[in-house]
């Protein structure tokens, strides 16, 4: 398994646990895919959106899939859990975002690594550095100095 790569993951409808942990047991059951490490689950408010509170964390996996195809299947594992796109951040039983991918940079029309939005968000920042704490984001730096602009956001971890 070559390629490194971190998966936020979020649900705000329906058994939010339970969805976290089918979610982690549909990557881990992926062909030539290896989930490496997880975060503690963590209780966030919705973000430039409405709706019950999230369940939050991130997991990194090593795949030998490329990146697009591996957002692909991310997008299959949503569709599995029910997620409907009826508007933009509209409450769902479980999102998958494809984080990093190694270290690359990539810009297409279906992907864009890093997530361009993971730097200003609490529910990323906080489980992706408790399983890798001096993880870099290409182009913003240490991950862990990002934290700060981020402070706002309420974030509770579970027990």
């Amino acid at each position: 398994m070559s390629a490194t790569a971190f998966v936020a993951l979020g649900a705000n409808l329906g058994n939010r646990q339970e969805t976290i942990a089918a979610a982690i047991s549909a990557l881990a059951a992926l062909p030539s895919t290896m989930v490496v490490n997880r975060s503690s689950l963590y209780l966030t408010k919705p973000l430039d959106a409405d709706g019950d509170d999230y369940i939050n964390a991130v997991v990194e996996i090593r795949t030998d899939s490329d990146p697009e195809d591996l957002l692909d299947t991310l997008h299959a594992i949503e569709d599995q859990f029910g997620r409907q796109r009826s508007y933009q951040n509209a409450p769902r039983p479980l999102d998958c975002d494809l984080l990093l991918y190694e270290q690359q940079v990539l810009r297409t029309p279906s992907i864009i690594l890093p997530h361009p939005r993971m730097h200003q968000r609490a529910f990323v920042l906080v489980p992706l550095l408790e399983i890798a704490p001096t993880i870099h984001i290409p182009n913003l730096g240490p991950a862990q100095s990002l934290l700060a602009h981020v402070a706002d956001q309420e974030i509770q971890k579970l027990p």
